[in-house]
């Protein structure tokens, strides 16, 4: 667990690097979406349908995403 933690906390330092450099940003949105694609994929193999908290994380690293597309 350890391991997924440190990845979300280099995503959330990312977007606020992204806020000086764009590109950074935009890297980082995206391996956020994929983060949570992975844990969705987890959470379905281990037959946890419940999706709640998942998806207010995962519209949020969208919407980072399209932000960053969008402002560039």
């Amino acid at each position: 667990m350890r391991p997924l933690g440190v990845l979300l906390a280099a995503g959330a330092l990312g977007l606020l690097a992204g806020i000086a450099v764009p590109l950074l940003g935009t890297l980082t949105a995206s391996g956020l979406v994929l983060y949570f694609l992975g844990a969705f994929a987890a959470h379905l193999r281990a037959r946890d349908h419940h999706f709640a908290p998942w998806t207010l994380f995962f519209c949020a690293a969208v919407a980072a995403l399209a932000v960053n597309l969008t402002c560039r």
